[in-house]
């Protein structure tokens, strides 16, 4: 390679590396967190070998900011809750990666640094993660000026058990679970839902999700109440859902259900199942050339959720 080819591939590099950085990384709250326990910070990187950052022990939650480089006033926005089994958080597959992706359609991407629930931080952990994505929905629509967002096309993004969280925030903005809800509104105006975690109902839960959330013997109540299919109204906002039909993980009917609980309540909703796939894969199902992100795209297009030219 000649010094001038070296020079230009460094500063492609950097240009990349740039592009990478959020543009803003803020407290999710301003002030105290609400239900938190005083705790030592005890977060850490399972694994510090894998390029794939996983965060475990979330008690500091955190909101990453990416935005397109081109300003549009009519941008949408989503919130992007990566998926961990509510033990951890995949931070980069589940959550920058895609960040990145959805700036390349020209919508802005805001990672959620969510709690995971634990009794040693948390005094009910059940709320502690949607209290979260309440907080960040407020948050996002409060600087949409700033951010260049219309606060009309916020959505959520989720994978796996960020999947089912994002669901819960779905069909759950009614009941707020934060202390001060007199402006804006909760309610996502659509979501995208990869591989989520949906029930927790017996024959088709993620087991371990569910006794992260609820704990060992929860009420029937509760576990109803954390089914985001038992959830749905015709209030509840147009989702996308992609799964594989061959998730040992998360069995595909998670998504299946939801998706017959939007479209019984005449809430327009797509549902894109891969043959294969298997549970985890990101951005990229390494079993097909397909790109879910574009066909995303061309549903948020159908929705009316992206810009002229997009």
């Amino acid at each position: 390679m000649t010094r001038h080819a070296w020079v230009w591939s460094m500063m492609f590099a950097c240009m990349l590396t740039l592009r990478a950085q959020a543009e803003e990384t803020l407290p999710l709250y301003p002030g105290a967190i609400p239900g938190a326990i005083e705790a030592p910070d005890t977060e850490r990187v399972r694994d510090p070998k894998d390029p794939n950052q996983f965060l475990l022990d979330v008690s500091r939650p955190l909101l990453s900011v990416y935005l397109p480089p081109k300003p549009d006033a009519k941008r949408a926005a989503v919130l992007i809750f990566p998926g961990g089994g509510y033990v951890g958080l995949s931070v980069i597959k589940e959550g920058s990666d895609i960040a990145r992706a959805f700036n390349a359609l020209g919508v802005a991407a805001i990672v959620v640094k969510y709690r995971t629930p634990n009794d040693s931080y948390m005094r009910d952990k059940k709320t502690g993660p949607l209290q979260d994505a309440q907080q960040a929905m407020r948050v996002v629509r409060s600087n949409a000026a700033k951010w260049g967002i219309d606060p009309a096309r916020v959505g959520v993004v989720g994978f796996s058990a960020g999947g089912h969280l994002a669901a819960t925030a779905a069909t759950q903005f009614d009941n707020p679970v934060i202390v001060d809800v007199s402006a804006p509104s909760l309610r996502p105006d659509f979501a995208v839902l990869l591989y989520p975690v949906i029930s927790f109902a017996d024959d088709i839960a993620h087991s371990s999700s569910r006794i992260k959330l609820l704990g060992l013997s929860p009420e029937i109540s509760e576990v109803e109440r954390f089914s985001a299919e038992k959830q749905v109204t015709a209030n509840t906002p147009p989702a996308m859902i992609m799964h594989a039909a061959d998730d040992k993980t998360v069995p595909v009917t998670n998504s299946v259900r939801f998706f017959e609980a939007l479209t019984a309540n005449k809430v327009p909703a797509e549902l894109m199942i891969y043959p294969r796939g298997g549970h985890g894969f990101g951005l990229n199902n390494a079993t097909t050339r397909d790109r879910w992100i574009d066909r995303c795209a061309e549903w948020l297009r159908s929705e009316g959720l992206l810009s002229a030219g997009r």
